[in-house]
Parts: structure tokens; sequence; C-alpha cells
């Protein structure tokens, strides 16, 4: 079941992007960051379990940007197209918003390409979206890649 995240979600997300983050797959977020930026967060809820394993969050930079961000799945749900759905879910919401222009950083380009998204140079990307970075294992070293949709 796919919803948007609420407050009891927090502590989940927050141990999903740390398990991604000890590996390097992505940023962390501190559990401050999680409640400042929580309503941009959706959550897939395994019905059986009634447990979050899944997040992904749909964050605006600019009136016409944004970027889909801490896009996690717990690995023992892996494979079962639940990152897929929250990725649509969030372009969905990207859409009802009227952005115009989508982009991620990732380590997965391959997966983010099957729904339009096109590599560019981290260049382009307005100096606004590098404020997280500070925080970031690799900085300023940066070897994400960037990718953009328009929408």
């Amino acid at each position: 079941m796919i919803r948007k995240a609420i407050l009891d979600d927090v502590n989940a997300i927050h141990a999903l992007l740390a398990l991604y983050g000890k590996k390097g797959e992505l940023l962390a977020r501190p559990l401050s960051k999680l409640y400042d930026h929580l309503r941009d967060f959706w959550v897939y809820e395994d019905p059986k379990q009634k447990k979050v394993v899944g997040c992904c969050a749909l964050q605006f930079c600019w009136e016409d940007l944004a970027e889909i961000r801490s896009l996690a799945v717990d690995p023992d749900f892996t494979g079962r197209g639940i990152g897929t759905i929250l990725t649509e879910r969030s372009i969905q919401e990207a859409v009802y918003f009227k952005i115009k222009d989508l982009f991620t950083l990732t380590y997965r380009p391959t997966f983010f390409e099957q729904f339009g998204f096109s590599t560019i140079d981290k260049n382009v990307l307005p100096i606004k979206i590098w404020a997280d970075c500070i925080t970031c294992v690799s900085f300023p070293n940066c070897d994400e890649i960037a990718l953009l949709k328009k929408l």
C-alpha cells in the first residue's frame, strides 16, 4: 500500500535511509530533517506486516524544479516493484504541481532511465540544490550521476 508519510513513519524512514547511507548508496538524513520534510515523503507499507518497507521523497527546489530523493526499499522487499511504484507516484505528484524539470542524483541511473530520465552534467543544476551535500561523506567530490526528466 502506498500512501503519504505520517509522523509514525519517521523512524522507519530514518532506518531505511541509514541502511543505504552506511552502504554509501544515498545520503542518510538526520531525524530533524525528516520531520522538517515529512510531507515530501511517500511510503510503501507492507499490508501483511503493517510496516514501512519503502520510501521516496519529492522535494521542491524552485518554482519549476523538483528532486526525487531518498528512494529506498527494505532489502527483503526488493525486486517486487516497490521502488517503481514510489517513483511513479513521485512523478505523478510533480506533474500535479506543474513541475517542468524533475531531477535526481543517483548511483543507479538505469533505474531512472526507464521513467524517461536522461543523464545531465551536474553543473547545470542550480547551486541551491547543493545545500544538503555539505553533510555528505563524498563532499566536495560528488560521484553521483545527475539525471533530468522534462515534464
